[in-house]
């Protein structure tokens, strides 16, 4: 997540090594902005937990097989129940 952060604060970097040093596409050495990075990875974070909900909802949800057997089977009513149940076992 930090790589993610320096590019996103240090858009000129080509190269990072070790997540302490980067370089620009020239060569050059690129002073990182330690406070910006740390924040960038805070936020990048916050964002990642905010949709852990998503995440856990895509592992629980029927798969696309089972979504096409449930419709070609005509039993759209037990799949929509499986989706409300991981709905709310998973809420936003």
């Amino acid at each position: 997540m930090r790589d993610t952060a320096i590019r996103n604060v240090h858009s000129n970097v080509a190269t990072i090594n070790a997540e302490t040093t980067a370089w620009d596409g020239s060569g050059n050495i690129v002073v990182l902005d330690e406070a910006a990075i740390a924040t960038e990875v805070a936020r990048l974070q916050t964002e990642h937990d905010s949709q852990e909900y998503a995440r856990l909802r895509k592992a629980a949800y029927p798969s696309i097989e089972e979504c096409v057997h449930s419709i070609l089977d005509d039993d759209l009513v037990a799949l929509q129940a499986k989706r409300a149940e991981v709905k709310a076992r998973y809420p936003k």
